[in-house]
């Protein structure tokens, strides 16, 4: 199962990206959960510093911009093979 967590501050991106992060997971059928980080202190711990950022596993994948949907999908059937 993929563990799938967006980061951001709850401002009109970080929401257009968790949207778009779960509307991938569910296109490409994979199990998983997305997960909504708002605490900077958390996300700084992980080493973002520019939000919105999205990381599958343990992997940062994109920080500072809104992926569109068949960007995400591309990146987790990449990821799911790793």
């Amino acid at each position: 199962m993929m563990r799938v967590r967006v980061l951001g501050g709850g401002c009109k991106k970080c929401e257009a990206l968790l949207k778009a992060t779960k509307e991938a997971l569910a296109n490409t059928g994979l199990k998983g959960e997305v997960e909504y980080i708002t605490d900077f202190s958390e996300i700084a711990s992980l080493g973002i510093m520019t939000t919105p950022a999205l990381m599958l596993d343990d992997e940062i994948v994109s920080t500072g911009r809104v992926l569109k949907t068949s960007d995400i999908e591309s990146l987790m059937l990449v990821h799911k093979d790793l």
